[in-house]
């Protein structure tokens, strides 16, 4: 995965939107203001995605290219390293979980806006 097909890849879910709020290397993809995924453009060694805490266990168990999250909640943060060990579409489906966690995480009355929005599709490509 490359920083294009990233960026691709992200802002086709529904809502998604790109940001660089802390700093001018640091892409944040975001659904309903809050982040689902985030990297450094200028190196682009790796991603850091919201995961379910027992999931995220199991992948660093499973996966010496996913480790807890760098400068993120350890717990439900997981830094996925891009260095090519990981089949894209694993990368594609961590990606899809962070931001349907993210998305259920949501206040109901922006849940329900985005789903008017987008037709009920979140998460769905």
């Amino acid at each position: 995965m490359n920083p294009e097909s990233l960026r691709e890849f992200c802002l086709r879910l529904p809502a998604a939107t790109e940001d660089f709020p802390f700093d001018a290397q640091t892409l944040v993809f975001k659904v309903g203001g809050k982040m689902f995924a985030l990297t450094d453009v200028d190196e682009f060694t790796s991603i850091n995605l919201k995961c379910d805490p027992e999931r995220a266990v199991e992948l660093r168990e499973q996966y010496d290219s996913i480790l807890p999250g760098y400068h993120m909640n350890k717990k439900h943060w997981n830094t996925v390293l891009l260095e090519g060990s990981l089949p894209e579409k694993l990368v594609q489906e961590l990606i899809l979980h962070s931001y349907q966690l993210v998305v259920a995480s949501l206040p109901r009355k922006v849940r329900e806006e985005l789903e008017q929005k987008t037709g009920g599709a979140q998460g769905r490509l």
